[in-house]
């Protein structure tokens, strides 16, 4: 048997992408909760999210988006990681309020948006420990939240996922 690299690299990006997954389902989460959702994008759907962020660059006047949107083309697959909203009772005061129970309503938890980003980490470091291109985009996780693609996560982050002889995430244009 002759297995050309090229012709298998989708399926192993593929199956980075669900180790990715299960790393940052396995993640440390604050108090234990897990309140992690987890999705892989790939094929027309990352069309759909390039689509998106370029609607949301003309419409806002936000140029980075469509710079990132390029990147989303340019991915074998886009992770996203998010967190349904969930104040865990600390009364940390992280998030401005004095209490969980006085903050303000639609205010993100800032314990729940610490544990996406321990998540994001552990995705990330086991992409890295796989020799796999990523770059982490709030772009794309906002395009990903207003296309509805993870209902109930209030912070949602995207990781764009590439194995190529050249990162397309390095020499961007700005």
């Amino acid at each position: 048997m002759i297995l050309n690299e090229r012709e298998s690299r989708h399926e192993q990006v593929l199956r980075v992408a669900r180790q990715m997954m299960t790393a940052a389902r396995t993640a440390p989460k604050a108090k234990g909760v897990d309140i992690i959702e987890t999705i892989t994008v790939t094929e027309e759907e990352l069309k759909l999210l390039a689509d998106k962020m370029n609607q949301i660059a003309e419409a806002e006047d936000r140029k980075s988006f469509a710079r990132d949107a390029g990147n989303v083309l340019q991915s074998e697959c886009v992770v996203l990681i998010g967190t349904r909203e969930l104040p865990l009772g600390l009364n940390c005061g992280y998030c401005g309020s004095a209490t969980c129970a006085a903050r303000t309503e639609g205010v993100p938890c800032a314990i729940n948006s610490v544990d996406v980003g321990i998540a994001i980490g552990s995705a990330c470091a086991t992409a890295a420990d796989l020799r796999v291109d990523t770059r982490v985009m709030y772009s794309a996780g906002l395009a990903a939240q207003r296309l509805g693609w993870m209902e109930g996560c209030r912070t949602l982050l995207a990781i764009l996922v590439s194995a190529s002889s050249k990162s397309p995430f390095f020499d961007r244009k700005v």
